[in-house]
């Protein structure tokens, strides 16, 4: 069975509590829960992983490695903006990266328009809220099996 790893970023456990304008009121329990369920539509399990600490997100992204899981579906938060320590830990990845959002980042402030991760992946999806995380998990199972034919 295909093997994702879902990263949610910086603040996310306060969904629910937080910026209801962007992010709803879904909390990170029931976001976990959705994709536990997009996943067992799409036959592949997914682990969902969430820090507030950057070394700890880095640590997780080489555990990724060494327990070769087949794709990374990231919501890095506000580190999308700043973090090279994070974007240095997932060039080490050589899965597929789906980064996604629940808001539009290109629709907020200018300093949210700029990824540091934008090269490290296959793609983006942002804007579709909780929506963005079935779309990044149908991107990743696509991109997993893009690699496979290649690899054939």
């Amino acid at each position: 069975m295909r093997r994702i790893m879902m990263l949610h970023g910086i603040n996310h456990n306060m969904f629910g509590k937080r910026d209801p304008v962007q992010y709803g009121n879904v909390t990170l329990e029931q976001i976990n829960k959705k994709i536990n369920e997009y996943a067992k539509e799409f036959g592949v399990k997914v682990e969902s992983f969430q820090t507030n600490h950057e070394g700890e997100m880095v640590e997780k992204i080489h555990q990724v490695f060494y327990d070769n899981f087949d794709a990374v579906i990231f919501n890095p938060g506000a580190w999308t903006h700043y973090s090279y320590g994070i974007r240095d830990a997932l060039e080490i990845l050589t899965v597929p990266i789906v980064e996604i959002h629940m808001s539009n980042i290109h629709k907020r402030e200018d300093f949210r328009h700029h990824s540091v991760f934008a090269d490290n992946v296959k793609g983006q999806i942002s804007g579709f809220g909780i929506e963005s995380y079935h779309l990044g998990l149908r991107a990743a199972i696509g991109a997993i099996e893009e690699r496979n034919e290649v690899g054939k």
